[in-house]
């Protein structure tokens, strides 16, 4: 597969590569590394619901700031690469018509729930990361990881695993952290960068969003809802939504956690999170994957339609 991947890389005229919707540090640091590797025939696609650029948070990364929004993407493109998007929903209707026309697709991802829905599929979902899975690839190929890449590859690893606690890290995830850090990568000035460089703007919508939580299940659950009003009133962009659901796993009653984000008065955005439920049964119901612990899923319903939908499947494994 990853012969045949490269093939198509060097035959293609142009290519895009796709972070998966509401892009984090995974997708957006493997989609830079890809980037470097490919070159400029390669353009970048940030998935954001609102149409922003890449979120500020990463805007450090090496390529970033040439990426494409939704609004100003073509269909110009015979290849495209998906890095990080566990399923096909992943992908919003816009950038959707651009994947299923394209002539070749590559899948790269490390979710266990991914059905490969590329033409060529590169999953390990034994893997930390997609950078973990870029990682591999690179030097089964002899690429050279310079500052840039590893930096790249650093990011992405170090925020799945939620800065190597999560019980994805493993022993080799470790050593490609380590082999990145010969390479260049300054993990103090990364770690700072993605964790301590929130905007203000930010931390008041979370904590509005936290403030608002609910409690079900003798406070197992916890669940906040976000409408388009609370974005419009706090000029919330998509990526301040990140680390919310985090931030409520963290209770100490709490087993599951979930952030509903209103898409539309049609269709809402579901994070979730959890400390010893498997996720993937509950968000495999609405057509979403993931992990056992991170999961993630498009309901489409209206808000409080699709809110009593998630509660009662989530009471199943709760009660």
């Amino acid at each position: 597969m990853i012969v045949q991947m490269f093939k198509q890389i060097k035959h293609a005229k142009k290519i895009l590569i796709i972070s998966h919707v509401n892009p984090d540090g995974d997708t957006l640091g493997s989609m830079c590394a890809l980037k470097l590797i490919i070159g400029s025939k390669a353009d970048m696609l940030v998935q954001n619901i609102r149409g922003d650029a890449a979120p500020e948070t990463y805007k450090f990364l090496p390529q970033i700031e040439s990426a494409k929004t939704l609004k100003n993407v073509q269909n110009v493109y015979d290849l495209i690469i998906t890095v990080d998007v566990a399923s096909v929903d992943r992908i919003v209707q816009s950038a959707r018509e651009i994947f299923d026309k394209a002539e070749n697709t590559i899948n790269i991802d490390h979710h266990k729930t991914n059905k490969g829905f590329g033409k060529i599929n590169i999953i390990n979902p034994t893997a930390s990361s997609t950078g973990e899975v870029l990682f591999d690839i690179f030097i089964k190929q002899g690429i050279k990881i310079t500052k840039d890449i590893a930096d790249c590859l650093y990011v992405a690893i170090l925020t799945d695993t939620g800065c190597f606690k999560y019980d994805s890290t493993s022993v080799h995830t470790l050593e490609i952290a380590a082999e990145l850090v010969k390479a260049g990568a300054d993990i103090a000035d990364l770690a700072q960068k993605c964790y301590d460089n929130k905007p203000k703007a930010m931390i008041m919508f979370q904590a509005h969003c936290v403030n608002s939580a609910q409690f079900l299940c003798h406070d197992k659950l916890c669940y906040t809802i976000i409408t388009n009003s609370d974005m419009d009133r706090f000029n919330a962009k998509d990526e301040h939504t990140e680390g919310i659901a985090e931030t409520l796993r963290s209770i100490s009653s709490v087993e599951v956690a979930f952030v509903m984000k209103e898409i539309d008065s049609t269709a809402v955005k579901v994070s979730m999170r959890s400390k010893s439920v498997d996720l993937t049964k509950i968000t495999e119901r609405f057509n979403g994957g993931g992990h056992q612990r991170a999961a993630g899923c498009t309901i489409q319903k209206p808000i409080s339609i699709a809110k009593n939908l998630l509660i009662e499947e989530v009471k199943k494994f709760l009660e």
